[in-house]
């Protein structure tokens, strides 16, 4: 669960009295087996254990009091009741979400945490969600201990990053500045929890300025920028990898789609380090590939749909958050780094920036970081040229969906 908060940082014997709360409604989670399909739960502490134990989802409604009922489906879940609405100038209503690892003693499985931070690979998640009328932050929450199996509360440190958000809320803590990670500018917030007797841990918040519904996070880049920072240290160990709503006003019809975690950078979605080997990229709608027109290897060809063969100018190859093209040695790219809808895609000498940044996400779309934008069709036939276009923010469509062969 998480703590954040729309103005400055509380008063400490506020926060004092907030962890005490937090700790009371973690220590009584109620434990369930594994979910079926569209299980529900109403219970404010009940969890459910899905993907076959993979990862867990939790209702988690711990600063209001009004019934919130949440529909779980195999790697997701949507909150179906419980309009909340406890002012933005405290903690939030609730933390829905679903996470691999433990989360005070209820531990999912064969995913391979707790992991300690000087041991990372290349740990990335993704996830695709679905957003809704209130004020809320949709975000991942990452936990942090000094010690690989903690009972209770971690003592190390948090991590959330927020893909999106709704209305005034902000973390907890206080500004501290702007970065760029994973071909997006993040706001940076940092503070710290508990003491004062209680166990203390660090908060550092990214915000990312350009909001997404589908994201993949190599987790690794947050770490090293906390520890930077002085607020994370390489002997800890990553007890949770958790991803959810705070809503501070509404809640139904938020909902996570999709959800994925791997600790070493296989199967989890892209965005980040490492190689990988030359493939196909077809599209679910078409059928076709990604095409280089004509065959050239010139900056600015136009990147199209064709007929699938065997040619060079229809392979790619993910790495460090990049779709290469194995002959040309250049890489796919949004004409003049543009966020505009309708934006061309293009063949392009790599340079690193943002324009030439991509995720491939568990609900089969691929996103540009920078823009927020999907990799899109403008049609389905031979010839039909790439685009970046707005992600279907009520699931997924045909033509912005793609199989990496």
């Amino acid at each position: 669960m998480s703590r954040s908060f729309a103005g400055p940082r509380q008063a400490a014997g506020a926060v004092a009295s907030l962890l005490a709360t937090l700790l009371m409604c973690a220590l009584s989670l109620t434990f369930a087996p594994s979910a079926s399909a569209n299980t529900t739960i109403c219970d404010k502490t009940g969890s459910m254990a899905v993907s076959g134990g993979k990862y867990i989802v939790q209702n988690n409604e711990w600063g209001d009091s009004i019934p919130q009922c949440i529909d779980v489906s195999d790697d997701g879940f949507k909150v179906t009741t419980g309009w909340h609405n406890v002012g933005t100038s405290g903690a939030p209503a609730a933390y829905p979400s679903i996470y691999a690892g433990c989360h005070y003693g209820n531990c999912s499985s064969g995913n391979g945490l707790p992991l300690q931070v000087s041991s990372f690979a290349n740990p990335q998640s993704s996830v695709d969600f679905s957003t809704a009328d209130g004020q809320w932050d949709a975000a991942y929450d990452l936990w942090f201990d000094t010690n690989p199996y903690p009972a209770g509360q971690n003592n190390g440190a948090e991590i959330m990053i927020w893909a999106n958000h709704s209305g005034p809320p902000s973390p907890a803590g206080s500004k501290v500045g702007t970065v760029w990670l994973e071909g997006a500018n993040w706001d940076v917030w940092t503070g710290r929890f508990g003491d004062n007797g209680s166990i203390g841990w660090n908060v550092v918040s990214y915000v990312r300025q350009q909001p997404t519904n589908a994201i993949s996070v190599s987790i690794k880049d947050f770490t090293t920028d906390s520890i930077a920072r002085g607020y994370m240290s390489p002997a800890w160990y990553m007890t949770s990898v958790q991803f959810g709503f705070e809503p501070w006003v509404g809640g139904p019809g938020l909902a996570v789609n999709s959800f994925s975690y791997t600790s070493n950078g296989s199967g989890g979605g892209g965005g980040g380090g490492g190689g990988g080997t030359p493939g196909t990229i077809v599209g679910q709608g078409s059928g076709r590939c990604l095409d280089l027109k004509d065959w050239s290897a010139a900056d600015g060809t136009a990147v199209q749909l064709w007929d699938c063969g065997t040619g060079w100018n229809q392979k790619w190859t993910p790495a460090n958050g990049a779709l290469t093209n194995p002959q040309s040695g250049k890489c796919l790219d949004v004409s003049g780094g543009s966020t505009a809808n309708g934006t061309r895609v293009q063949l392009w000498s790599c340079n690193g920036t943002g324009a030439q940044k991509w995720q491939t996400n568990g609900n089969g779309t691929i996103t540009n970081p920078q823009s927020g934008k999907c990799l899109d069709a403008g049609g389905s036939a031979n010839g039909a040229l790439l685009q970046i276009w707005d992600c279907n923010g009520s699931g997924t469509q045909a033509n912005q969906v793609w199989t990496l062969k």
